[in-house]
């Protein structure tokens, strides 16, 4: 089982023995700081794969110095499999042209270095289309997928390698199990998003990476798979979008 999102660095307060059970863990990058703790953590451990990014929530005017810091974290750790998690947030107080300026230059790195793409998209889906759609072969996926059924087909399009990530609350929102159903099952991948979004039965725990596996029960559940066969379909997916090739 692959947990294709988490947090796992220092501010997140992770827990040892919370990688149990899972074969392979994506260190989502929110920050520079956690992005450089992020490739620290998957030196040390083969089962960590670093992404390196900037959280729309994250972002400071300083846009061409952060953009070169990620570039130098680029060019010196060729491990990295990932560039985000990076996109649009409204919610707040927000300075959309910012937001729009980090997300964009994030998306040439990815392009450049040729790494995965983590999307966040918060009440912003239409902005987020719109911005990925004047881009070619873009390799990536919609964290925590929220932008209903119509805009499927649409992310669909942007290019055969685009993927969308369920997380826990598919396990107590049965608008995402709608979700999976409609979804083209070799475009799913699964995340944790730990410490958040824990799934049921430990829903108002902290989050674990280890919880991976009750999304993949319930995915096996609405697809009438079993469980194996739902685990290979899933992890091809992610080795796909990852380039997990170990």
């Amino acid at each position: 089982m692959i947990d294709t999102h988490a947090h796992l660095t220092s501010r997140f307060n992770r827990e040892t023995g919370d990688i149990d059970g899972v074969d392979y863990v994506i260190l989502a990058g929110s920050s520079f700081v956690d992005s450089i703790e992020n490739i620290k953590l998957a030196k040390n451990d083969k089962k960590l794969l670093a992404g390196v990014g900037i959280h729309p929530q994250e972002v400071s005017k300083e846009v061409d110095e952060a953009i070169n810091n990620l570039d130098k974290l680029l060019i010196e750790n060729k491990n990295i499999v990932a560039v985000g998690e990076c996109g649009l947030e409204y919610v707040d107080q927000i300075d959309k042209d910012l937001q729009v300026k980090f997300f964009e230059k994030q998306i040439e790195l990815s392009l450049k270095y040729d790494k995965a793409l983590i999307v966040h998209s918060r009440k912003a889906t239409d902005d987020t289309l719109e911005i990925l759609k004047k881009y070619q072969n873009l390799r990536g996926v919609i964290h925590c997928y929220s932008g209903g059924k119509k805009r499927i087909d649409q992310f669909l399009k942007l290019s055969r390698e685009w993927y969308f990530g369920i997380d826990g609350n598919l396990t107590y929102e049965s608008g995402l199990e709608e979700i999976v159903k409609f979804l083209p099952q070799d475009r799913l991948v699964l995340e944790t998003d730990s410490p958040f979004l824990t799934p049921i039965p430990h829903r108002g725990e902290k989050n674990r990476p280890e919880y991976i596996r009750y999304i993949y029960q319930k995915v096996s559940e609405i697809w009438g798979k079993s469980i194996k066969d739902t685990e290979n379909i899933i992890d091809d997916n992610a080795k796909k979008l990852f380039r997990i090739i170990r």
